[in-house]
């Protein structure tokens, strides 16, 4: 009896554990939108010191040879830390430049690990931009792959906040569920 009811115990943690890992894997979004929504004004400074931030950008080789756009730049983590740069591009330096990539120096409000990234392109000349790499203030280097063009006078990237937040949440979930099937085998062991 203490076999099967162990065995009917590990067979609910695994079902458990794996669907929390497909519904996961499933929100995900690794394709670049757009955001009418999205609200540059509204920038939290949660963290008062201002650090800084090391982004690379690189230009995809399908990109047009050199843009008049203007471009600009928001990033932040899950907290409502924003980070935010008016303006990256230079015309006359040669910035965003087709098969090129331009490094960035942007100070901030301090964040956690970078979780969303919006471009926004102001003009007629397009751009496609290849990637984008953060290196942050704290947590891992992230980079956001768009290898598409831009749409104009929009916030196009990516946000994935929420999965991280979910991500955390599953995690906790199969943590608690080992626990509880660690005190109840304890007691028939």
């Amino acid at each position: 009896m203490k076999e099967l009811l162990l065995l009917l115990l590990l067979s609910l943690t695994f079902r458990l554990t794996l669907s929390g890992s497909v519904s996961e894997s499933q929100s995900v979004s690794l394709l670049p939108h757009a955001n009418e929504s999205f609200n540059i004004s509204y920038i939290q400074m949660k963290n008062a010191g201002s650090c800084s931030y090391f982004v690379v950008i690189s230009t995809s080789c399908s990109s047009p040879r050199y843009t008049s756009d203007q471009i600009s730049i928001a990033f932040g983590d899950a907290y409502g830390n924003q980070i935010y740069a008016p303006r990256l591009d230079d015309p006359s330096s040669g910035t965003f430049e087709s098969c090129s990539s331009d490094t960035f120096q942007i100070n901030g409000p301090c964040a956690y690990q970078i979780c969303y990234v919006y471009l926004y392109r102001s003009g007629s000349s397009g751009w496609k931009p290849e990637s984008v790499k953060i290196n942050g203030y704290s947590g891992e280097p992230v980079t956001f792959y768009y290898n598409t063009f831009i749409p104009r006078d929009t916030w196009y990237g990516f946000n994935l906040c929420n999965d991280a937040a979910s991500s955390y949440k599953v995690s906790a979930q199969k943590w608690l569920i080992l626990v509880i099937l660690g005190f109840v085998l304890s007691f028939w062991l």
